[in-house]
């Protein structure tokens, strides 16, 4: 029975049911349940909200594309409507919550869906603490639109956790981070600001996407929500746009659970049978990127065309230590300062064989881009500058190709690119 529809569940003090108290990921398998005490990341990937399907025997459940589902009587019901609930959205929010040791999971119909969801979480009057050097998509909801919700936002440099202290207010509720930050890469101490924040009593969300759960479990660090964009590694294959959220907070679970279908910005049955079988070979893929990725800015780091290599696998990453204590790997994704200027950066991006020019990242394919006039145009010139997004600056999304194959395009293109300088 769905949680908001459990005519035992309590509720909270605005009549909103709370979520149900036990872990949603635990899902009957063979032998037993399936959860992230007793199984290892890929058998919970493979196995977690998958069980075979009771009635056909199918191992892979099937796809249900039904928007409303049979009572047993009046208010007796496993699912009642696809947009309150079903299925396909049921199994990859179990897979979600195991994956990132959550008791509650949620998928939304994109990642920007997912923070507006989260930030609806609070009342109007409050305030919120955002790293500076965040998603463009992110900054440009919090920036614009938030503002007309009553939200205020300061932008903060958290790669000092002491600054935190510095901006928390009376009014403050939520601290919003990525790490690694986006398109920069620099890191923020999850455990460190989760302390600070907890003291003050405020929640603290983190942007997970760029690492996946497989190299980083914020909640374990001490965070209240884990959101991700789901259209990048959890799905893997460029083919769905999505969003999802952790918590093990049984309070705020029930205020998202509230949002999800008062909104209702929620993915299709089909998308989230898409995304549950990129799931399934996440541990996978993320090895590869990473081994790929540490091959790319090693490469880079040496290439006498290249000004600077930002990669937190990399000795010379100012946060490197951090990285190695905070991370179980450093993710697929290298930002580098080509020797030139913007033009030289075209000339790059128009000159790459395997990296296609795109926005996007984290699928099997690799991507490379220009975040100055792309992902991150929409922040003013002298933003960028203070963040180090420079007009030199371009972001590799290294997939899954061989990775000599991927150091020779690259050197190809550098090498035709700078030497027209």
């Amino acid at each position: 029975m769905s949680p908001a529809n459990n005519p035992g569940a309590t509720t909270d003090a605005n009549g909103v049911p709370l979520a149900a108290a036990a872990p949603r990921y635990f899902t009957q398998a063979h032998d037993g349940p399936i959860s992230a005490d007793r199984y290892g990341f890929g058998t919970l990937a493979i196995h977690a909200g998958a069980a075979p399907d009771p009635a056909t025997g199918a191992v892979i459940p099937p796809l249900s594309l039904s928007t409303t589902f049979k009572q047993r009587a009046v208010g007796d019901f496993v699912y009642e409507y696809s947009r309150s609930d079903n299925p396909n959205r049921s199994n990859l929010e179990a897979a979600i919550a195991a994956l990132e040791h959550a008791k509650h999971g949620f998928a939304f119909s994109s990642g920007s869906a997912t923070t507006a969801t989260i930030l609806n979480t609070l009342q109007p009057g409050s305030h919120v603490i955002s790293v500076n050097d965040v998603y463009g998509g992110t900054h440009r909801y919090l920036n614009k639109v938030a503002g007309s919700l009553g939200i205020e936002t300061s932008f903060v440099d958290l790669a000092n956790v002491e600054n935190l202290r510095d901006v928390v207010r009376e009014n403050t509720r939520l601290v919003w981070i990525e790490t690694p930050t986006n398109p920069t890469l620099r890191l923020v101490d999850i455990a460190s600001v989760s302390s600070i924040a907890h003291e003050a009593g405020l929640f603290v969300a983190v942007d997970n996407t760029f690492l996946s759960p497989y190299f980083q479990t914020p909640l374990d660090l001490g965070a209240d929500i884990v959101v991700h964009s789901a259209t990048k590694y959890l799905n893997g294959h460029s083919d769905v746009v999505m969003g999802v959220a952790a918590t093990n907070n049984d309070a705020l679970a029930s205020k998202i659970r509230f949002l999800q279908n008062a909104i209702g910005a929620v993915p299709s049955p089909f998308d989230c049978y898409q995304a549950q079988r990129g799931i399934k070979t996440l541990h996978l893929r993320m090895r590869q990127h990473a081994a790929n990725a540490q091959r790319v800015a090693e490469y880079l780091e040496a290439s006498d065309l290249v000004d600077s290599v930002i990669y937190p696998g990399l000795k010379s990453h100012p946060q490197h230590e951090l990285a190695k204590r905070q991370m179980r790997g450093f993710g697929g994704m290298v930002s580098f300062r080509i020797k030139g200027d913007t033009h030289t950066a075209d000339r790059f991006l128009q000159r790459t064989h395997l990296f296609t020019l795109a926005e996007s990242l984290g699928g099997v394919e690799s991507l490379a881009e220009l975040p100055a006039r792309m992902t991150h145009a929409g922040l003013a010139p002298e933003e960028r500058n203070e963040l180090g997004i420079t007009e030199n600056l371009i972001r590799l999304s290294v997939g899954v190709e061989d990775a000599d194959d991927l150091i020779t395009d690259i050197a190809q293109a550098l090498q035709s690119a700078v030497s027209e300088n």
